[in-house]
């Protein structure tokens, strides 16, 4: 059972109408995985990942997305969480009113069905958060509001620990990170992976990220499409080149 994307194309909802803005994208993500996309600005990176959470902004127009054998068009976004799929976003929204606390207890509730038991749920946010590097006290305060970028990035994969669904979707997680909540990030994300049948889609424009969170599988993404795939000496490759070849070459074949 896989996360599988079958040649994907998908519009953007914009004022002058719709924009094709992913052309037939295919992937497959097995559990166990670590998949890193690496692109440019504008290639459509964090588009993908919306589609797949069912942002309703962005629409399927053709091909196909099943986890573990489920068509994912056919469900909400809450449906799809329930079904396994988590997104950790680029930008997460603040949330003014709803603590942490509360917010992490709707959630994790509303995947598995029941809420957890109090005192073993308090425990594992603690340590979570201790994970993460925040205090306890964090848990209080509303969600994203006022939070540094680090910590809005810290609190994702929070997130991701106590929810632990079947594949993740890390859109741009090391952007605006230090070096050191880079490596908490990381070691929080490497937890995840670690229990060896979690899949994940890593999106990212640098390769700094990899140096902590090592991929199995390395795809390079422009103008909407996968034009390269490779193991982590595709990554290193890129580090030296960049992507003007890759984009050279797509718009040649445009």
């Amino acid at each position: 059972m896989s996360l599988v994307i079958s040649d994907l194309h998908v519009d953007v909802l914009t004022e002058d109408g719709p924009k094709e803005i992913l052309k037939g994208v295919t992937l497959t993500i097995n559990p166990g995985e670590v998949h890193a996309i690496m692109g440019p600005n504008g290639s459509g990176k964090s588009t993908l990942a919306y589609a797949l959470a069912g942002h309703p902004k962005y629409q399927i127009t053709s091909g196909s997305v099943t986890l573990d054998g489920t068509d994912l068009a056919e469900l909400s976004v809450d449906e799809r969480a329930r079904a396994g799929l988590f997104l950790a976003m680029q930008y997460p929204v603040e949330v003014p009113g709803v603590s942490v606390s509360n917010f992490l207890r709707t959630a994790k509730t509303a995947i598995d069905g029941e809420a957890p038991k109090v005192r073993t749920w308090v425990k594992d946010v603690n340590q979570a958060m201790g994970d993460l590097g925040l205090d306890s006290s964090f848990s209080a305060r509303s969600l994203n509001e006022g939070f540094s970028g680090g910590e809005k990035k810290r609190a994702e994969i929070v997130q991701l620990q106590l929810l632990n669904p079947k594949y993740a979707i890390l859109d741009e997680t090391d952007s605006g990170l230090d070096i050191d909540a880079l490596r908490v990030v990381a070691d929080g994300v490497n937890r995840y992976t670690g229990q060896g049948d979690r899949g994940v889609l890593l999106i990212t424009h640098y390769t700094r990220i990899l140096n902590y969170i090592k991929p199995d599988f390395v795809h390079v993404y422009v103008d909407g499409r996968v034009v390269a795939e490779g193991g982590p000496e595709l990554a290193a490759q890129l580090e030296e080149t960049g992507y003007d070849s890759y984009i050279a070459a797509a718009r040649a074949h445009a």
